[in-house]
């Protein structure tokens, strides 16, 4: 009988936690129509500082104590790692006003054949075959996206979102080489850092010819625009930063990773389903190829 227990109750508890996460990746991939809903070229400054300003209060007063508990090494380390997330969003954010939804979430994904590749190359270690046909699967999907339409030049959008690729990527292997972030706890990192991009934000809104200030892109929004906001706030940033908070003490990190990465999924989904985004054949089989290669790629390193 406590056999019979343990065996159906395990499960049940396993998807109360994977529930929560996959939610987060569904919201994730969601957030790149929700962005091309309230963003144009002239609003992206602005409105990164409202997304990321409403939720940096709540951040801060979660983890006040730890941010006191920072050392001046921590602060500097979190800063620098908070410069490069603010290259990551203005390159996402600028790319997802000039491209489709559906290819902005798949070729943002490439960040997880990019990642192990840039690792091999500074530990100088040599990738598994199995691992380099991944990436050629997944490079070759990008390439028929881009093409759907025919064979042009990708457009201006398809490769700032391969920019913001890279750049996650320099982002991973500096939160892992800067020392002194290596032991501070996720809360006071994350507060730190969009509190330095926010500052980065502001200080090229305030430039001339930056386009609208975050008052004005405000006072334009409508009631959708301001769901839309609220979405990219509460949602697709204080609740999936929490949830994964909440979720790497209650199972393992690939279970975690292997969930949020189905995220271009729900992002094609969301452009097709909700947005009316068409890719065509060519750009259905890039889409299958992405989804394919990131996934066989992400099994190849685990």
């Amino acid at each position: 009988m406590a056999t019979l227990t343990v065996t159906v109750t395990a499960p049940r508890r396993a998807w109360l936690t994977d529930l929560p996460v996959l939610l987060v990746a569904v919201v994730w991939g969601a957030s790149y129509l929700a962005a091309k809903g309230i963003i144009t070229d002239t609003t992206v400054l602005a409105v990164l500082v409202l997304r990321f300003a409403v939720v940096l209060p709540a951040l801060a007063v979660a983890g006040w104590t730890a941010l006191r508990g920072l050392s001046v090494a921590q602060w500097r380390g979190a800063g620098l790692l908070g410069l490069i997330l603010s290259g990551i969003f203005l390159l996402e954010t600028y790319g997802v006003v000039h491209t489709s939804a559906t290819n902005a979430g798949l070729i943002i994904s490439l960040t997880m054949i990019f990642t192990p590749l840039a690792e091999a190359a500074v530990t100088r270690t040599r990738p598994s075959r199995t691992f380099l046909a991944a990436a050629a699967l997944s490079v070759a999907g990008v390439v028929l996206l881009t093409q759907s339409g025919g064979i042009t030049a990708p457009s201006a959008g398809d490769l700032l979102m391969l920019l913001a690729a890279l750049a996650r990527t320099v982002h991973v292997l500096a939160m892992a080489r800067i020392r002194s972030v290596r032991g501070a706890e996720a809360l006071p990192l994350t507060t730190v850092q969009l509190g330095a991009a926010v500052v980065v934000f502001a200080l090229l809104c305030a430039a001339p010819g930056a386009g609208a200030t975050p008052w004005e892109a405000a006072a334009a929004f409508g009631p959708g625009q301001w769901a839309g906001l609220v979405f990219l706030s509460v949602f697709c940033t204080l609740f999936a930063f929490f949830v994964q908070m909440w979720a790497v003490h209650r199972t393992s990190p690939s279970r975690v990773s292997l969930l949020l990465g189905t995220e271009p999924l729900w992002a094609a989904a969301a452009g097709i389903a909700i947005g009316g985004e068409r890719l065509g054949p060519l750009g259905l089989l890039g889409a299958v190829f992405v989804l394919a290669g990131t996934a066989w790629g992400r099994r190849a390193t685990a």
